[in-house]
């Protein structure tokens, strides 16, 4: 009997209501609390194995306790990422240490939160950490791919992993007029054997309802120019719950008739698994 691919999404949030033990840094489009415990029974309700769970820099900037809290309740449901703060002296100290720490599989930096020059101290000893402890950073880059493209030169043995499909995604309807304007940025990264890219948020681009059509022509591109070895699939949740539920964001992956069976285990899975180095397992 053949075993089914594993579906694992590639970004998901969880957080608690804003409260004085932990207090919100601003403000995350959502709902008031999504916990781990509902994050998982989310997932289980639509056959998501795990997921890579990404603390919300909008609520809790460089604090990754609260995901700290869900991975020792769920430690067979998600691998963890955390934002790092370029600015600290010691963020590579910062980012070994996180490496080390059981359920870690990545670091995040947050590009697009504010002008960096590519020879940023900081910056580029986020990424040097990162390929020392063998996690790939994943880059919030909307506006600032050009720049990516830099850092990505300058930190070749690091694997850098780009962040909803590297475009601008509403956090509320409707979609831009033109959400693909900056694809061609996109697609200029492909070349970097480095860069690999986040399929996720990709339904909240469309104009069309379920199952999203319009995103297809553009997605293909994508996936012709860095292959589905370096493609990795994922709804973004909870930043979306405004324009589609999760069982949506999951369903138009698994339907659409422009993937094979085989690309789409690849997308919603394969890939992920090899590039974290990670999968989930019964906890």
């Amino acid at each position: 009997m053949t075993t089914p691919p594993l579906t694992i999404d590639c970004q998901v949030h969880c957080y608690e209501r804003n409260r004085p033990e932990r207090p919100w840094q601003g403000h995350l489009e959502g709902p008031d609390e999504v916990t781990g415990d509902a994050m998982v029974a989310a997932m289980d309700a639509v056959g998501v194995d795990g997921a890579i769970l990404i603390s919300p820099f909008s609520l809790y900037r460089y604090d990754a306790s609260y995901i700290l809290e869900v991975y020792a309740r769920h430690p067979g449901k998600f691998g963890l990422v955390r934002p790092f703060d370029p600015q600290s002296e010691t963020v590579g100290t910062e980012v070994a240490e996180w490496a080390a720490t059981p359920g870690v599989v990545g670091a995040r930096v947050m590009l697009a939160a504010q002008d960096y020059p590519a020879d940023h101290p900081g910056l580029n000893s986020i990424f040097a950490a990162g390929a020392q402890a063998g996690v790939p950073v994943n880059v919030m880059a909307t506006g600032k791919l050009p720049l990516l493209g830099e850092l990505a030169r300058r930190n070749p043995d690091t694997r850098i992993i780009i962040d909803h499909v590297g475009l601008a995604q509403p956090h509320v309807p409707p979609a831009p007029p033109e959400p693909f304007a900056d694809l061609d940025n996109v697609l200029a990264l492909a070349e970097l054997d480095n860069v690999a890219i986040k399929i996720s948020g990709a339904c909240t681009l469309s104009h069309q309802p379920f199952p999203y059509p319009d995103i297809w022509e553009p997605l293909r591109r994508v996936f012709d120019a860095y292959g589905l070895d370096r493609c990795l699939w994922g709804t973004d949740w909870t930043r979306a719950v405004r324009l589609l539920t999760y069982e949506q964001g999951v369903a138009a992956f698994r339907v659409a008739s422009q993937l094979s069976d085989s690309e789409r285990a690849t997308l919603m899975g394969g890939t992920l698994a090899k590039i974290y180095n990670w999968s989930p397992a019964a906890g």
